[in-house]
C-alpha cells in the first residue's frame, strides 16, 4: 500500500532540506567498533522502508543510512562519541526493541540518519528484592523480567502490550502501565552522551551502597533531562521493583453513554478517597470489547489490593457505593474467580496483570490487535493519539464527543482508553485502526491530524507524539523560556546533534 507523502522531516507538505547522510568514513569506523556483521546497510536500489522494514502506522518510511546493533555498552558508547565528534558525522536515532506501535515503530523523525538499534543489550545487571530495585539494559523486555520475578515478593509495572515490549524504551516515553506512570519506575540511568562519556544519573548500586533507593540526590535532579530526551542515548537503568500485593482483585462496572459525566465523577470520588489502587481503567464500548465488554456500555476496571482482608472490604464498598449510586448497569467483583462468568479468562488476565504478570502468551494483545506481536509491522494498521484529560466528568464528556465528531466525519475505527493517573489527572489512549489499503489508510490519517487539532483546541494536548507530529513540539510548549533552556541544554551536550535530530526539540 503507497504510504501517505510527507516532507523529509515528517511534516506533511513542508519544505526541508535534508540532513545530509553520514560519510562513508563516519559508518566504516562504526563497523570497525561492532563489527562489519552488526551494520546493516539498505542494498543498492532498496526502496522505502530498507533497511528497517514496514510500520504498523504506515508513516512515510525515512531514508536510513544503516542499522547499527552494538553487542556491547562500551561498544554503544565509542558509536555516540564517533558520531558526535563533529558537524558531518551524522545523527543517531536511538531504539530499543523497536515497537513503539502506533506512534512511529523503528521510525527516526528525519531522513538520513542512522539507526542505534540497543535491541542486544538485554541484560538484567542486578536485583536486590529487598530493596526493590533492579539494572536493567535496553532489551530487557517486560514479559522477561516478570517471569524472572515470578514468585517473588516483587513485581514489575507492565502494561497492557505485548511481552516482548522494552521496559526502558517505554518508561523513557513516559508510557503507562497497571500500578502507575513508568517514569516513576525510572531511579537511575546509564547514559552515553556524544562526547563520549557514559555518566550515571540518579541512584545507582554500588557495592558498598546501604542507602535506600531515591533518585534526586543532592542538589538538581539530573535524571529527568533524558526522560523523552535526545540529549543522550540510554543503555542501561534502575527501575523500582514493587511490592507485590498479598491478595488482589478488579472491580467490574459497566455504565451506558449519557451518564458518562456522572460515573466519571463518582469513580474520581472513590480514586481522591483511596478505595482503589494501581492505574484504574475506563474504556469506551469499543475499547471494552476484548474485555469482554457490552457492545453498546463503558467497561471499568478498578483495582483493589492488599491484605486479604482490606481486598474483600474495598471490594464490598467499591460494590455497594456503585450500586448505591444508581449510574451503573453491571457491577462485580468475582468475574475472574467464577468459571461460569462468560469472560473468565479475560478477567483473570486482566487480574494478572494488574499484579505484575503479564500475558506472556499475547492473548489479550493478539484479540486486540488481531495479529501477533511480530507480525504488527506486516500487517496491522494502528495509529496512537495520546492526550491528557483533567479527572472530571465535564472533560471526559467533551473529549468523547470530540473523538465521535472525528470519527462520524472521517469513518475510522477508534477507540478511547482512560488511563487514571490520580484523583486529577487522566491519561487518555485513543486507537485508530484500520486495513493496510490506501483509501482506509488516507482517512486513518485525516482522522489523526483532527484529532491533534480538535483537541488541542479544547485544552487537551498530549503527552507522547507520533513522529508525524513532531514538529508540534514547539507549539505545544507551555513557556517559551523552558523551550529556549531545553536547546541551551543540547547545544551543551550534543553541539553536533548528534542525538534523534527533530524529536521533542
Amino acid at each position: 500500500m503507497p504510504e501517505r507523502p510527507t516532507a523529509a522531516d515528517g511534516r506533511p507538505g513542508a519544505p526541508h532540506a535534508p540532513r545530509p547522510a553520514p560519510p562513508y568514513k563516519t559508518l566504516a569506523e562504526a563497523s570497525r567498533i561492532v563489527g562489519e556483521e552488526r551494520v546493516l546497510r539498505p542494498a543498492p536500489g532498496d526502496g522505502p522502508g530498507s533497511p528497517l522494514g514496514p510500520n504498523t502506522s504506515l508513516f512515510r518510511s525515512r531514508r536510513v543510512a544503516a542499522v547499527i546493533r552494538p553487542a556491547t555498552t562500551d561498544q554503544a558508547r565509542r558509536v555516540v562519541e564517533l558520531f558526535g565528534r563533529d558537524p558531518d558525522s551524522g545523527s543517531l536515532h536511538v531504539i530499543s526493541t523497536g515497537r513503539n506501535w502506533g506512534l512511529g515503530s523503528r521510525e527516526p523523525v528525519q531522513d538520513d540518519v542512522v539507526v542505534l538499534d540497543l535491541g542486544d543489550l538485554n541484560r538484567v545487571r542486578g536485583l536486590d528484592l529487598e530493596a526493590g530495585w533492579a539494572v536493567i539494559e535496553p532489551g530487557v523486555t517486560q514479559g522477561g523480567l516478570s517471569q524472572l520475578l515470578a514468585g517473588s515478593t516483587r513485581l514489575v509495572n507492565v502494561t497492557v502490550s505485548a511481552a516482548s515490549t522494552s521496559i526502558l524504551g517505554n518508561a523513557l516515553d513516559r508510557g503507562v502501565g497497571l500500578r502507575n506512570q513508568r517514569t516513576h519506575d525510572l531511579v537511575g540511568l546509564e547514559v552515553a552522551l556524544p562526547d563520549g562519556e557514559l555518566v550515571r544519573v540518579g541512584w545507582w548500586p554500588t557495592d558498598d551502597r546501604t542507602a535506600p533507593v531515591y533518585p534526586h540526590g543532592l542538589g538538581p535532579s539530573t535524571l529527568p533531562l533524558f526522560v523523552q530526551s535526545n540529549l543522550g542515548a540510554v543503555t542501561a537503568g534502575v527501575i523500582r521493583l514493587l511490592p507485590r500485593p498479598e491478595a488482589l482483585r478488579v472491580v467490574r462496572l459497566s455504565f451506558p453513554r449519557p451518564v458518562l459525566a456522572d460515573a466519571t465523577d463518582a469513580i474520581r470520588r472513590w480514586v481522591a478517597q483511596g478505595l482503589t489502587k494501581g492505574v484504574p481503567r475506563i474504556y469506551d464500548a469499543a475499547a471494552g470489547r476484548a474485555y469482554g465488554g457490552a457492545e453498546d456500555e463503558f467497561l471499568v476496571h478498578l483495582p483493589v489490593d492488599g491484605t486479604a482482608e482490606v481486598v474483600e472490604a474495598l471490594s464490598g464498598v467499591l460494590l455497594a457505593e456503585a450500586r448505591r449510586s444508581g449510574l451503573f448497569t453491571q457491577a462485580s467483583d468475582s468475574d475472574a474467580a467464577d468459571p461460569g462468568f462468560p469472560h473468565h479468562e479475560v478477567a483473570g488476565l486482566v487480574e494478572r496483570g494488574y499484579a505484575g504478570d503479564p500475558d506472556v502468551t499475547d492473548t489479550l494483545f493478539r484479540a486486540k490487535m488481531g495479529v501477533a506481536a511480530q507480525e504488527v509491522d506486516e500487517q496491522a494498521g494502528f495509529l496512537f493519539f495520546l492526550p491528557l484529560l483533567p479527572f472530571t466528568g465535564e472533560a471526559v464528556a467533551r473529549a468523547d464527543g470530540l473523538l465521535r465528531r472525528v470519527a462520524a466525519a472521517t469513518a475510522v475505527r477508534a477507540s478511547a482508553t482512560l488511563h487514571i493517573l490520580g484523583p486529577d489527572l487522566i491519561d487518555c489512549v485513543v486507537a485508530v485502526k484500520f486495513s493496510r489499503d490506501e483509501e482506509d489508510a488516507e482517512r486513518a490519517h485525516r482522522a489523526l491530524d483532527l484529532l491533534y487539532t480538535s483537541y488541542a483546541e479544547a485544552g487537551f494536548v498530549p503527552y507522547r507524539l507520533d513522529i508525524e507530529h513532531a514538529h508540534r513540539y514547539e507549539s505545544f510548549a507551555t513557556d517559551s523560556g523552558a523551550l529556549a533552556l531545553t536547546r541551551r541544554l543540547k547545544s551543551v551536550l550534543d553541539p553536533n546533534n548528534a542525538i534523534a535530530p527533530g524529536r521533542y526539540a
